[in-house]
Formats: C-alpha cells, structure tokens, sequence
C-alpha cells in the first residue's frame, strides 16, 4: 500500500536525513514540505529543503513557505550544532533559487492536501509545531481527516537539549506544542529526545553510511561534516545512554511513519507540555496517572526496530 506523507520540517541535517528516508521509501508518496523557523530562518529551511530535492532528483516535491517565528513571535535556533545556514555552511552555488517554493502558504496547503486526502495522510513534524497550530486553529477538523500524527519533540524524563527542562522543538514553540498535543484527536507517535538518546547508531555504521558510492552519500557527507564535529564533543556524547555514537532524530519520527512495524514498544498516555515553569517552560508533561482531564492519549515511542532503522538509513543515500 502506498503511503501518503506530508512533513513540517525547520531543515537542519537531521530533517535532511528524514526527507533523503522517505524519498527513498518504495512505498511512500511524498505529497509535500511545508517549511517553518526552527533550526534556521524559514528562508533558509526552504532553501535547505530545495537543496535536498536536487540532491535526490525530486524537484517535483512541492515545498511551501510558512511561519518564521513561533506563535509568540519568539526565534531561536540551532547554529551551534547545524550551522548557521541549518546545512553544515557548506557553499553550494548550483543551489536552486526561492522561485521554486510554492506562492501557497504552508498552512494553507497543510489544509489543503489533507482535506484532498481525508483518512490518507500520515503527517510527520521534525519542527517547531507553529504551522500545525495555526493550521488546526485555520480548520479545527483537518486532526479529524489525517491517518496519523509523527512529532519528532518533546520529552518524557525532563532532560532538556535546549533548556534545563526542554528538548529543542518544544522549547522554540511551547504554546504551538500545546495546541497540537491537546487539539490533534489522532493517532499521535511521539519520539521524544531521551528515546532518541537511548537508540544512538555507531559512528562506525555512520562510516559506513557515508562511505556508499552515490551522489546522495557524497552531498550528505558535505553537508554532515559541522554537525559530526559538534555532536562528538562531550557534552553531547554523554547524553547517549548506550555509549558514543549519533542520533538522527527527526529520521525515527519519519521511519515510524513510513513503516508501521519500525515502532517495537510504546507508552500510551495523555500528555501536555508546560507554558508557565520559571525552568520547565516547554517540557513535556506526561500523565501517568488521570490527573489530566483528557481522553486523547499519545504513542510514546520506547523500543524501535534498529536493524530496520539501518536499513532505512542506508537506502536513503543509495
């Protein structure tokens, strides 16, 4: 069967990891990229998302421009650990241009292509959850008409990337991500940040990985180098419960929905993410028990196939 993806993203290398992964799916119809501020500025994530289409030959992927700062009009972004341009800094002067970005606003088409496919469209977000808010707020039933919901975000044990209590997505958007975890009554998969600190890949898979003869393993070795180099330091290294290795965060999101058996074991409960915490702004907030008055409970993603996930990996820069 033919799965039909949309995915958010905010374009750092991760994302980039995620888009190369499900282009290389045989089975997933990429219906299109809504771009949004996170990593990078939204100029540059369209860009980036651009960039990546060429490098896989799929400039026919519509990508879409959407919101450039969350809902409070807050930015932050990951220039320490992507590089400023969310890319790695890598010059690329054969890059295509913004002319190819839809004139559609990605909100807009968000709703659209949901609503032109009702029951269809698993949508995955490796980004600040700005658009899907807006979109939800725009059409309080399109949660009611996608398949499934995969957020690469939030956090289960309080560790925070980006703050002391918030993992980065969460953390750029908090009121975003509470709109999206209370008002998206859908099939939700969350693949948090400790999850992904508990299934690290070797860096010697990474080797590996890069070393494929192909185009795709070439652009992806360029554009991978700042953030290896970042994400080896020890500071980061010692937040993998597993030993040293990386983690391409957003591509488990993205793997979950592209195959239904990835996800081997899951927690299932309400969840919501804190607004107002001096330290804990942005943290996730799961109920373990029924202290939250809510029905909707989400998937939150524990074990995962690894030996899949290679694979996978591997595909995407064949």
């Amino acid at each position: 069967m033919i799965k039909k993806i949309l995915v958010d993203v905010d374009c750092g290398v991760d994302d980039a990891q995620a888009i190369m992964l499900a282009l290389a799916a045989p089975n997933v119809k990429l219906l299109g990229i809504t771009c949004v501020h996170g990593n990078t500025t939204v100029e540059n994530v369209c860009k980036n998302t651009l960039r990546i289409l060429k490098a896989c030959k799929k400039l026919e992927v519509p990508v879409f421009k959407g919101a450039a700062r969350s809902i409070l009009g807050d930015r932050i972004n990951a220039g320490h650990l992507h590089g400023q341009d969310g890319l790695g800094d890598v010059p690329d002067p054969d890059a295509p241009g913004l002319e190819l970005v839809q004139k559609e606003h990605a909100v807009s088409a968000m709703i659209r292509i949901v609503n032109e496919n009702p029951g269809e469209v698993s949508l995955v977000a490796t980004a600040p959850l700005t658009n899907l808010a807006l979109a939800v707020r725009m059409d309080p039933s399109l949660p009611s008409k996608l398949r499934g919901l995969y957020i690469m975000g939030g956090n289960t044990e309080s560790r925070g990337n980006t703050t002391v209590c918030g993992e980065f997505n969460f953390t750029a958007d908090p009121e975003a991500a509470y709109i999206v975890l209370n008002d998206y009554q859908c099939p939700t998969y969350l693949s948090c940040w400790e999850f992904t600190c508990y299934h690290t890949l070797p860096w010697e898979f990474c080797g590996e990985w890069l070393a494929q003869d192909s185009d795709k393993a070439r652009f992806m070795a360029r554009i991978f180098r700042y953030t290896m180099e970042a994400a080896q330091t020890e500071r980061i290294q010692k937040e993998f419960a597993n030993g040293p290795g990386f983690t391409s965060c957003d591509s488990y999101a993205m793997a979950a929905a592209v195959d239904d058996s990835f996800v081997t074991e899951s927690d299932h409960y309400p969840v919501t993410v804190e607004l107002t915490g001096t330290h804990t702004r942005g943290m996730m907030v799961v109920s373990h028990a029924s202290f939250l008055e809510k029905n909707h409970k989400a998937f939150i993603v524990k074990k995962v196939d690894m030996e899949k996930f290679k694979k996978m990996m591997m595909d995407a820069l064949k």
